[in-house]
């Protein structure tokens, strides 16, 4: 049987490069962005959405349940970032990272966990990030919904354990993305000195620990999250 896969944000970024590679490897993905993304590919479908917005979640979610009748992943990629110290940071800005980073991982975890309970079957990853273990000035909001997101994985995982369904994070090391294109060299130099491997980061590495998480052989590992590079 064919996976169906879920991916927020694949319009551009790790987001596409997950959706692309798994579509080469024969499953179905189910991408979303607030804007158009032009994948080709008669395995890809595609939906413009906010992943904050509720009714919209739920409405994507049961269309693509409705198609199939089971969903097999869901991958939370689906994020964004601000730079600026704690006094410093309007509000509106931290009610965007948040609804976005955490409210928009909530969401989808809610609605698919509902699907992936009933069948006994599933895996659930979600986003962290090295700067929630690293405490990196001028990241508060950006690292405390990602700090939220790694409670929310291990709750979750709790809840539903015995359902059969994982629920796993992944924290990246900054990697050449949008994500960090406003970041000071300074800065990104600052935190890959606190790593045990100081690269930035590929779409492979995030891809590898992914795969990992959703291997057969896998299904004893939830609550977990593994961050990329060896942040110390």
């Amino acid at each position: 049987m064919d996976r169906i896969i879920i991916i927020t944000g694949t319009r551009k970024g790790i987001g596409r490069y997950l959706a692309e590679q798994y579509l080469q490897e024969g499953d179905i993905v189910y991408g979303c962005s607030r804007r158009i993304c032009d994948i080709e590919h008669p395995n890809y479908h595609h939906t413009r959405l906010d992943v904050s917005d509720e009714a919209e979640v739920v409405s994507f979610v049961r269309n693509v349940y409705k198609n199939h009748k089971h969903i097999d992943v869901l991958i939370n990629n689906a994020g964004c970032a601000s730079m600026n110290h704690f006094l410093l940071t309007p509000y509106d800005t931290a009610k965007k990272v948040f609804n976005t980073n955490f409210f928009g991982t909530f969401l989808m975890c809610r609605e698919v966990a509902k699907f992936m309970v009933k069948a006994k079957s599933g895996r659930i990853v979600n986003y962290s990030t090295v700067a929630v273990a690293l405490n990196l000035h001028g990241e508060l909001v950006y690292s405390a919904s990602k700090a939220a997101i790694e409670q929310l994985t291990r709750v979750l995982a709790d809840e539903i354990g015995e359902s059969g369904v994982t629920v796993n994070a992944v924290g990246p090391t900054p990697i050449d993305t949008d994500l960090i294109k406003n970041v000071p060299e300074n800065k990104l130099q600052d935190l890959l000195s606190h790593q045990c491997i100081k690269r930035f980061g590929q779409f492979e590495d995030v891809k590898n620990v992914i795969d990992f998480f959703l291997k057969p052989e896998s299904n004893f590992i939830t609550a977990q999250t593994i961050y990329l590079g060896g942040v110390v």
